[in-house]
């Protein structure tokens, strides 16, 4: 199901984190009276009644720097969010008459959002402010403006209100259809499997191969695939959903600043998958792009494997002799695999698969990994199992204190699973040292497995009892 994107957008300093915050319900972006603070895009998935969306913040669009400059950084930040949305909000500030880059902000909108919904946004209308100045906010050309206060919600229900109609105009899958309960429920019936990484590695090809037809376009030029595609995969009797994505973004000379953002579009297929599958090329070096989308499919909670695709490609050390081949082959991936734990040091519980999508060498051992990965995010282990091994792995090595307090574990649970979360009940969270809980985590998965699958681990203080 397509989940759609509503990006925020303007100058610097007239409001978009405000509103942002009051959209997501908390305060998640950096709020200031200094023009320029939210220097990069930030990512929330609202859930609204009649629809869900993704809700992009961006830097301010600020045409007076040129493009090397962090302005420009945040410039194109902005123009990739502006790309990807389905909805754009042009926030600017009703108190300040329109200047050079509203008008060049508004000619960006007309040549990057095409046909998609502009919503004009006149924010900071809490006090009095003269007709004059909100008809002026038409020359714009964009259309009627809304009247907004952020800081004070003043007109925002209406605001939302509208976005809303427009997403069900667009033909968004609403809530009370019942297109919405068939599409969860099918969701829920398929193993949800996401191909992610950067542009040209091959997922797209990959999908094909495992459909045994040609049903993406496969290009060797970077970026083909604009959006996520479905694809059902039936193996040995089960269902598997494969969902091709955008690959990561580079366009022209980016700093590597820019890097750590993925694809919105691959964002939001991460949101709704099982397994996230990282595609790398075997052939070209591991990249700051491929570690950030491995973080962002671990704070998602997902499941991870790491394929090594294009290993069909041969070194100019390979040897025709086949035993000579083999030893070759063995010593190549071996020494992929250490440079994989080196790149990967934060997750060293994945598992590799080599792979082509040109021979279809080990294809099947998807299956075998995803099948393996979702039953090791359903496993529950018992509280007297966790709290023998926590006695174990104390004896072992002591908590670690980070002040005068001594630490002390009371006891642990797994109260979820899907991803598994542990729960550590302590006499005071502040008394450990960050390390003993990566240490914990480390013999759990000696212990009990967890292989492929994050897990949450949670200090919870122990409400003391009361002196009679």
């Amino acid at each position: 199901m397509k989940t759609p994107i509503v990006t925020i957008v303007g100058k610097p300093n007239v409001g978009k984190s405000t509103l942002f915050n009051k959209i997501a319900g908390s305060r998640i972006a950096i709020t200031s009276d200094e023009a320029g603070t939210t220097r990069d895009r930030i990512f929330y998935k609202v859930e609204h009644p009649d629809i869900d969306f993704f809700l992009i913040d961006t830097g301010g669009l600020d045409f007076g720097k040129d493009d090397s400059s962090i302005e420009g950084d945040m410039r194109l930040q902005a123009q990739i969010a502006i790309e990807e949305a389905d909805i754009i909000m042009f926030m600017v500030d009703s108190r300040t008459p329109l200047d050079t880059d509203d008008f060049k902000a508004a000619e960006l909108l007309r040549k990057k959002a095409g046909n998609k919904p502009v919503f004009v946004v006149a924010n900071k209308c809490d006090n009095h402010v003269e007709e004059a100045d909100i008809a002026e906010l038409y020359s714009l050309g964009l259309g009627a403006p809304h009247r907004l206060s952020a800081l004070h919600k003043t007109g925002f229900d209406s605001l939302i209100g509208k976005m809303v109609k427009k997403l069900k105009e667009l033909h968004f899958v609403t809530k009370d259809s019942p297109l919405y309960k068939y599409d969860t429920e099918l969701e829920g019936k398929h193993r949800n499997i996401a191909m992610v990484g950067r542009p040209n590695v091959g997922k797209s090809s990959l999908i094909n191969a495992l459909l045994n037809k040609e049903k993406l376009i496969v290009s060797p030029i970077p970026g083909t695939t604009r959006d996520s595609t479905d694809s059902l995969v039936k193996h040995e009797g089960k269902e598997y959903n494969f969902i091709d994505t955008a690959g990561l973004k580079r366009p022209g000379r980016i700093k590597l600043g820019i890097e750590k953002f993925s694809s919105l579009r691959s964002m939001a297929s991460i949101e709704r998958c099982d397994v996230a599958i990282l595609v790398l090329d075997s052939s070209d070096r591991i990249g700051h792009q491929d570690q950030q989308i491995t973080n962002f499919i671990l704070r998602a909670g997902k499941g991870l494997v790491i394929l090594a695709n294009k290993w069909d490609i041969k070194n100019d050390e390979d040897d025709e002799d086949d035993d000579s081949r083999q030893k070759t082959e063995e010593k190549r991936r071996d020494r992929y695999i250490n440079m994989l734990r080196n790149k990967f040091q934060f997750v060293p519980w994945v598992p590799v698969i080599f792979t082509s999508a040109v021979t279809k060498k080990n294809l099947h051992h998807i299956f075998e990994q995803v099948d393996m990965i979702l039953e090791e995010r359903q496993k529950r282990i018992s509280t007297a199992q966790l709290n023998k091994f926590v006695d174990q792995a104390m004896e072992d090595h002591g908590p670690t204190g980070a002040s005068n307090v001594r630490p002390k574990i009371y006891y642990i649970t797994q109260p979820e699973v899907n991803p598994p979360l542990f729960k550590i009940f302590v006499n005071r969270k502040s008394a450990f040292h960050f390390s003993y809980v990566r240490y914990l985590e480390n013999r759990i998965r000696e212990k009990f497995g967890f292989i492929g699958t994050p897990i949450r681990m949670e200090y919870k203080e122990k409400p003391r009892r009361e002196r009679k």
